[in-house]
């Protein structure tokens, strides 16, 4: 762990936070813009999922691996500096494009760019804070994922009423390149505290390691099941509320970005406090809380997809979706519990290649396609039942990482055991 004050460490982590919300921003942005950009470029409910989905996970999740390598061998302020770079200047293209091939093409490079943010901002704060205050520095830096959801909604919304579809992904675009240089002005490459290079373990071993832990797979495949449903919920919600609560742009993107900001807040926050709580004595109760929620949350979300009230509809979505944000900071934790420091980046990257190809790549573009097939028989309502026709597999996610739980506990996993495992 890097010795800094506790200042300067807090400091680091807001600007971290600060760059994970315009990477959400930036990815969240489709969502809200989409029914103009379906009425202007002539798109379906499958071609619209496919940009919010396949167009930005596939690069996205099979990128963050070899990036992470790389973080984990090179200064990782830089690749988070350039990466937000790329990301942002493949936004701010997204105003130009004139057909479903250059929006396509411009989400690939969107996705390119943001491969190199977040996995090694999991190792800068890894580097920064002490093992027990990991899970919880891990949730708060993952607020800047409903940050800068609910920033997209409301902005992307706003502007998009007030000017155009195009000038939202310009403004938000410049604004991240604006950005990338104050970061790396402030925020200092953390001194690594690794094995000599004769003895540092490789990212081969990092594979190895983790592909013989059944803990890491049922983690890995938990949430990414449940969060197919998670994220069709936040890239269709906006044109639900259009669609089937007939509210205007500019107030459907104020309600979905009020509803995102309390829930994501709500849930990473608790999820970090109660699985550090619970797992002083049982380390297994780190996985096994997210898994509970996962379970209690599906009821609660299909009765707020069929209340007509919009209050209770907004009250209990955001009890819902509190619930499925237990797991990140839990599980990221977890994870990069299973290797030793110099593989940090790639631990996660490793995680997040399964959780972002199924999650993102499936959700969007599945509730999308169904809402296609289910159009001539449903009509607007389609989306609903296709949002709703996904929420069992939160119940499946949720009994994966109770599984993973129970092995948890019976291995009583440690970075000791970790360590002589690597150098074996």
């Amino acid at each position: 762990m890097a010795k800094t004050s506790s200042r300067y460490r807090y400091t680091v982590l807001v600007l971290l936070i600060l760059v994970y919300s315009v990477n959400y921003l930036d990815r969240q942005l489709v969502s809200v813009l989409a029914p103009a950009m379906k009425a202007e470029l002539h798109l379906s409910d499958s071609q619209l999922g496919a940009l919010g989905g396949i167009a930005f996970a596939a690069i996205y999740a099979t990128l963050s691996i070899p990036v992470a390598m790389f973080a984990d061998r090179s200064n990782r302020t830089w690749v988070i500096t350039v990466a937000l770079s790329v990301w942002s200047g493949f936004t701010a293209l997204c105003g130009v494009a004139t057909s479903f091939a250059q929006l396509f093409l411009f989400r690939l490079g969107v996705g390119v760019g943001e491969a190199g943010g977040v996995a090694p901002s999991y190792s800068v704060i890894a580097a920064y804070f002490p093992p027990h205050q990991r899970a919880r520095a891990l949730s708060v830096f993952s607020l800047g994922g409903p940050i800068g959801a609910a920033a997209g909604y409301v902005i992307g919304g706003w502007v998009a009423h007030a000017a155009s579809w195009r000038t939202a992904f310009f403004a938000i675009g410049l604004f991240g390149l604006a950005l990338a240089p104050i970061f790396r002005l402030i925020v200092k490459e953390p001194v690594r505290q690794l094995q000599s290079s004769q003895h540092a373990p490789s990212s081969r071993n990092a594979f190895r390691l983790l592909a013989g832990q059944p803990v890491f797979w049922l983690i890995s495949w938990g949430a990414a099941i449940a969060g197919v449903c998670s994220s069709a919920i936040l890239f269709w919600l906006p044109s639900f509320m259009q669609r089937s609560q007939q509210m205007e742009l500019v107030s459907s993107s104020q309600f979905v970005g009020s509803l995102v900001l309390i829930a994501g807040a709500v849930g990473l926050v608790a999820g970090g406090w109660l699985s550090e709580h619970f797992g002083v004595r049982d380390r297994g109760a780190y996985i096994r809380i997210p898994g509970i929620a996962f379970l209690v949350c599906t009821p609660i979300m299909a009765a707020g997809f069929f209340v007509s009230s919009l209050t209770l509809s907004f009250v209990l979505i955001v009890l819902a979706l509190s619930l499925t944000y237990f797991y990140l900071g839990p599980c990221l934790a977890t994870v990069q519990d299973l290797v030793p420091e110099s593989m940090k980046s790639t631990a996660p990257a490793c995680m997040l290649l399964i959780v972002n190809l199924v999650s993102l790549g499936a959700g969007p573009w599945l509730v999308g396609a169904i809402s296609d097939i289910m159009m001539p028989a449903f009509g607007p309502e389609a989306l609903r039942w296709a949002l709703i026709s996904t929420f069992p597999l939160y119940v499946v996610g949720g009994l994966m990482l109770i599984a993973a739980s129970r092995i948890m506990k019976k291995d009583a996993i440690t970075e000791r055991l970790v360590y002589s495992v690597a150098e074996g």
